[in-house]
């Protein structure tokens, strides 16, 4: 065929000449047919069109193709623009040419079919408005966090998926079988992250991170992503601000970028713009447990890291992201430092979004103190020998640095007020699933 327009682009065409001639290709979203006409809904990666293919505009092999056509098909069509308000977009194509590429089978996706189900059929499921939209945005979302580090002199850094120890807790490991040895995927980049900034000063990541969580909630991934940064000469003080500014210019990029999408995915895109507009608070973990006890009649103890039920409570009373600092030492990785200011808090934070979605970056300043983090290590009952690497970097010209990652995944369910995160990754793994 001619050259082909997209479907995004036909009202711009038709204002300009409402009759206009033009090729489109793509896919059969719905069909249906009376008689002598077939109507078709065509859907690209811009946007769907209505098609009516009527008999006698058009050779009659090619109306019995398009008659034939089921869902899915894949097909290329000419024809003239026209205004219709009752159309999907206001105009609709009236077909003079159409080649089928291919005739689909009978599609197994049909209305109310269970989660489950369309996990089985991901590989055809990723095909729908709604989790086309979904990864529209989270592309937008990988793209700004590049552009906001490389704007701000962040190099990228790639460290090594397969590493010899833990991070995050040794107990969500997945262990790997490495020829005649073991090793383990990565819960972060983190410790190779923090030999990086000896040499680049500012550097930054996004890569596949995994925990091995024997957890079933909607907002836990098997393997998921993160967008990691670290940085030599900054403490705690200096990320939580960059954290805030970096959530704020990812939400600029998606209101910029995927106003259509926020729509279709029923999302309040002046809401958004008002968060990304705002300051975001900044409590101690201290007081976001005097906000639960005092205002939600809760119960916690000082001590007790925060579950799912706290962070949904203490969001609650935000409209924007939320940072809480300083939470106990006891219940931090080993790499976090104490305050000497309150040597029982950590100089940490976890950023956690309104309305139900959690932590979606959690950081923190970087210990210096190998004899600390030496008794922490040999406390949770880990090697310390397959630390000295580790160490050697606060032998050899250390200096004060911090770091935080923001979990891809996260965010997009947030951004997008999707329930599950399984969907916003094209196909999720979890403790019950590693296919397709």
């Amino acid at each position: 065929m001619s050259k082909t327009t997209w479907i995004k682009t036909i009202e711009v065409l038709s204002g300009k000449k409402l009759d206009a001639t033009i090729n489109i290709r793509g896919w059969i979203y719905r069909t249906r047919s009376s008689g002598n006409i077939v109507f078709m809904t065509i859907r690209d990666i811009t946007g769907v069109l209505q098609a009516t293919v009527k008999k006698g505009n058009l050779p009659d092999n090619e109306f019995e193709d398009a008659k034939k056509a089921l869902i899915e098909s894949s097909i290329e069509l000419k024809g003239t623009i026209k205004e219709d308000k009752r159309a999907p977009g206001g105009y609709e194509l009236q077909v003079t040419n159409i080649h089928v590429v291919n005739f689909a089978e009978p599609f197994p996706i049909v209305k109310d079919q269970s989660p489950e189900f369309l996990l089985d059929q991901r590989h055809l499921w990723i095909r729908s408005r709604k989790l086309a939209s979904i990864l529209k945005i989270r592309s937008t979302l990988v793209g700004a966090i590049h552009q906001f580090f490389r704007e701000r002199g962040f190099y990228e850094f790639d460290a090594p998926i397969l590493q010899p120890s833990q991070c995050e807790g040794g107990s969500t490991l997945f262990e790997v079988k490495y020829y005649n040895d073991k090793t383990y995927l990565s819960q972060s980049w983190q410790l190779y992250a923090e030999a990086g900034i000896f040499s680049l000063e500012k550097i930054y990541n996004m890569g596949p991170t995994f925990r091995a969580e024997k957890s079933k909630t909607s907002r836990h991934l098997s393997e998921f992503w993160m967008a990691e940064m670290e940085a030599a000469w900054m403490d705690l003080y200096d990320i939580v601000e960059i954290g805030k500014d970096e959530i704020r210019f990812i939400l600029k990029q998606v209101l910029k970028n995927n106003k259509n999408e926020l729509e279709l995915l029923n999302q309040d895109y002046n809401k958004l713009k008002q968060i990304s507009e705002s300051d975001f608070p900044t409590i101690t973990y201290t007081e976001a447990l005097k906000i639960l006890n005092e205002k939600e009649n809760m119960n916690i103890k000082w001590g007790k890291d925060l579950r799912t039920l706290e962070e949904n409570k203490l969001a609650d009373h935000f409209k924007t992201p939320v940072v809480v600092t300083h939470y106990p030492v006891e219940i931090m990785a080993f790499y976090k430092p104490r305050d000497k200011k309150d040597p029982k808090t950590a100089l940490c934070f976890d950023m956690i979004a309104p309305e139900g979605y959690g932590e979606i970056i959690g950081g923190s300043q970087r210990s210096l103190d190998i004899k600390d983090m030496t008794e922490r290590l040999e406390a949770m009952g880990e090697k310390v020998e397959n630390y000295e690497w580790y160490f050697d970097l606060r032998k050899f010209g250390s200096v004060p640095h911090a770091g935080y990652g923001l979990g891809v995944e996260r965010t997009v369910a947030w951004i997008c007020g999707i329930d599950n995160i399984k969907d916003t990754i094209p196909f999720p793994r979890t403790l019950l699933r590693f296919r397709p």
